[in-house]
């Protein structure tokens, strides 16, 4: 720890890096900088206009800093500048502390992950004296729920800005998991040349510190905001902050240090006298491939040889079981038909049937013949019913206009029940047309469901690792033995970026900030991600940034789980993309971009894992009523509408939300009346549920670029503790 302190902001280890963040529209940071620029024992260099910064060298305490400034109102500025900074320097309104606009910084670099960081405030001398006192507690008090440790730094004068260095030389360094593990860079200088078939596409040349991890020029490099690029060398030029200004790295200096201003480009250190550290190897460079090329004739099925015909034979036979069955009866609807054992615990109910029989004459009825053409084998226990001439199935159904007013009604009275996934079945479309991809299972924990089974196209466009989390203590082991090569922590180098587009010198001219981090094998890859989140209250990442339509489901150890329509506010939630491969650990944040380009924080969490095997389904809930209650007999209506869908949905089990089980047993008439048999008697306020399930995937809809949002506008409110308790 102690080693590690000392390297930081050394000449051996890369600049102190301190981001400033304005967290009020009042509080700017052209103060605090002009009195960090005052010390009497530092060198000041000048010359970062486009990143709103300046680095400070100080020979005597072999320190040296490099401070930046975050653009007011650009969260994604704020957000990467966080990503790669030793120190974040919050600089506070002395009366109310923070804004909305601030309030919502704060809480997406909580999400994000935190690095060290120290407040201040300045501007405490314009307030009348009588005021100071109070505004102190008031703004202690509000800094309480989000910094319960921290102390406050007045900003006002040299003596209290040299407090402030040496407590930020010497605070302990809070580690993020997801940039120890990569090597990382701030962009210092930088350079485009075009190329040669276009002017619009070239290589783009980075100078920086690098930072957390050995770079190597045969991985790739991540451009925060731009995507995934290729390295073709990386050269040493002079350290443009060194604290020996007469040797750097072979080269003679002047002996008279001042205050310098840098070039508009920051160029001039690369025109110097350049040593090119290393070139990318061909056969070792990691390859760009995100995507899989799918063949399409690669799922085309060969005829099976004879050995496998006779092992699907033995097979056939090991499961054969022997049933009784009505004459006629298929194969296919002999299969749904339970074993006699099976069947063992419903004969003790068969004298409770013959009740019902006899109550049900004024409910059921039939078709006239059906007592004839479905005669059932004299050896298998019969039902036998007597049907008066009187209740045919064309009487029956006479009722069928009451029974739509009946209808409409029972849908107002379910209006105002929150049921989840329940839905209403179709009148225009055949319930077994419309539900035809959703399948009925025993139990959603036990029953089994095949991760191979029906796949969309998309997923032969990803990669899949055979062990993810054997890949990943592999490659965390390897980095922690210090097993790579190449330009070490604390260099400042220059990286030679191949076919990057124009666009992002553009953006480092207009004082963006250019952020690179390395990938780790496989991460440029495409796979199917899945983040545990939980939605933010506010609401009515690791180092990429993306644009995606995710799921969510529920967050469960079991091998199913089930979809969620809504992001909830009391549970966490597992969201699920298509998305570049990750090691975690990783934060994660979810933004929703409003119509005006505003981005709205409504969730945080972390990557969970790497595994297009987990399953999520999707449950359908189709409700009937209850028309006829008996001992343990009903008469079912408003699930379905006609004969045919009765006999399609007859072998799926039927449950209530009383807690009842059971089954149909045969329609009654042709509008969707049925009969069906429980394990005990139901309530007439009891509601019938029949429930279908069908897994679901994410929609590829994966964009690597993602629009600058809107900046926030922000309200100035003060911020005691319990209006920060009720936002």
């Amino acid at each position: 720890v102690l080693a590690e302190k000392r390297s930081l902001g050394s000449r051996d280890g890369p600049p102190h890096l301190v981001v400033l963040v304005p967290l009020h529209s009042r509080a700017a940071a052209h103060d605090p900088l002009r009195l960090l620029q005052s010390q009497d024992s530092a060198v000041v260099h000048v010359g970062e206009g486009r990143a709103r910064g300046f680095a400070l060298l100080c020979p005597r305490l072999k320190q040296r800093w490099r401070f930046v400034t975050a653009q007011a109102g650009d969260l994604y500025a704020v957000l990467d500048l966080a990503k790669v900074a030793d120190s974040l320097l919050f600089i506070l309104d002395p009366t109310d502390g923070w804004d909305s606009a601030g309030e919502h910084c704060l809480s997406c670099l909580f999400a994000q992950g935190l690095p060290s960081y120290a407040l201040a405030v300045p501007g405490c001398t314009d307030l009348p004296p009588k005021k100071r006192i109070d505004a102190k507690k008031k703004l202690t008090k509000a800094i309480e729920k989000r910094f319960p440790e921290a102390k406050l730094f007045p900003l006002n004068t040299e003596q209290e800005s040299s407090l402030l260095l040496r407590h930020l030389a010497t605070q302990k360094q809070r580690h993020l998991a997801f940039r120890d593990r990569r090597a990382h860079l701030l962009a210092y200088a930088a350079e485009f040349v075009p190329g040669q078939e276009s002017d619009l596409v070239g290589t783009l040349k980075v100078s920086g510190f690098v930072r957390g991890q050995t770079l190597d020029v045969n991985s790739l490099v991540h451009i925060v905001g731009h995507g995934d690029f290729q390295m073709s060398q990386v050269d040493a030029p002079p350290d443009p902050l060194s604290l020996n200004p007469r040797v750097v790295k072979g080269q003679k200096r002047s002996q008279d240090m001042e205050v310098q201003d840098g070039s508009v480009n920051g160029t001039d250190e690369m025109e110097e006298d350049v040593k090119v550290l290393m070139k990318a190897d061909p056969s070792k460079q990691e390859s760009l491939q995100s995507e899989v090329v799918p063949d399409p004739m690669e799922g085309e099925q060969t005829w099976p040889t004879e050995e496998e015909l006779q092992e699907a034979e033995d097979c056939l036979k090991a499961n054969r079981r022997v049933v009784k069955v009505p004459k006629g009866t298929s194969k296919y609807q002999a299969a749904w038909i339970v074993d006699d054992g099976e069947e063992g615990s419903e004969k003790d109910d068969d004298e409770y049937d013959d009740i019902d029989d006899d109550m049900m004459e004024e409910a059921v009825s039939q078709e006239g013949e059906s007592s004839e053409e479905e005669e059932e084998p004299a050896d298998e226990e019969c039902e036998t019913m007597t049907i008066s001439e009187s209740l045919r199935d064309d009487q029956y159904d006479e009722k069928v206009e009451e029974d739509e007013q009946m209808l409409e009604r029972y849908k107002q009275e379910r209006m105002d029940e929150m049921f989840p996934d329940e839905v209403d079945t179709p009148r225009d479309v055949p319930a077994r047309v419309r539900f035809q991809k959703y399948r009925g299972l025993k139990s959603f924990r036990t029953s089994p469901w095949d991760p191979k089974e029906n796949l969309p196209r998309d997923y032969a466009r990803i990669f899949q690792f055979q062990d993810f989390s054997r890949t990943r203590k592999n490659l965390f082991r390897q980095i922690e033995k210090d097993e790579m090569e190449g330009a070490l922590v604390g260099w400042y180098v220059t990286l030679h970026v191949c076919n990057v587009p124009v666009s992002v010198m553009e953006s480092f001219k207009e004082g963006k900030p250019l952020v690179l981090f390395s990938l780790l094998p496989h991460e440029q890859k495409m796979s199917v991600l899945n983040f545990l989140v939980r939605r933010h209250p506010s609401n009515n990442c690791g180092f990429r940034r993306f644009r995606a339509s995710p799921l969510f489901s529920q967050h469960t150890s079991a091998d199913k789980h089930k979809l969620e329509r809504f992001l909830r506010l009391d549970a966490a939630l597992v969201v699920t993309v298509y998305a570049p491969i990750t090691f975690p650990p990783a934060s994660v944040l979810l933004f929703k971009q409003r119509s005006n380009g505003m981005h709205d924080l409504i969730a945080t969490g972390s990557l969970l894992s790497v595994d297009p095997d987990r399953i999520i389904i999707k449950r359908l809930v189709l409700s009937g009523h209850p028309f006829k209650i008996f001992t343990k007999m009903a008469v079912v209506r408003y699930m379905f509408f006609n004969r045919e869908d009765v006999m399609w949905f007859k072998p799926v089990e039927l449950r209530t939300k009383w807690g009842r089980r059971g089954h149909i047993k045969e329609p009654l008439g042709t509008h969707g009346h049925m009969k069906c048999h429980f394990d005990g008697q139901l309530k007439s306020q009891d509601t019938v549920l029949l429930n279908l399930y069908k897994r679901v995937f994410p929609k590829w809809t994966y964009d690597p670029y993602v629009p600058e949002p809107v900046p926030w506008v922000r309200s100035e409110s003060t911020l005691p503790v319990q209006e920060v308790e009720m936002e």
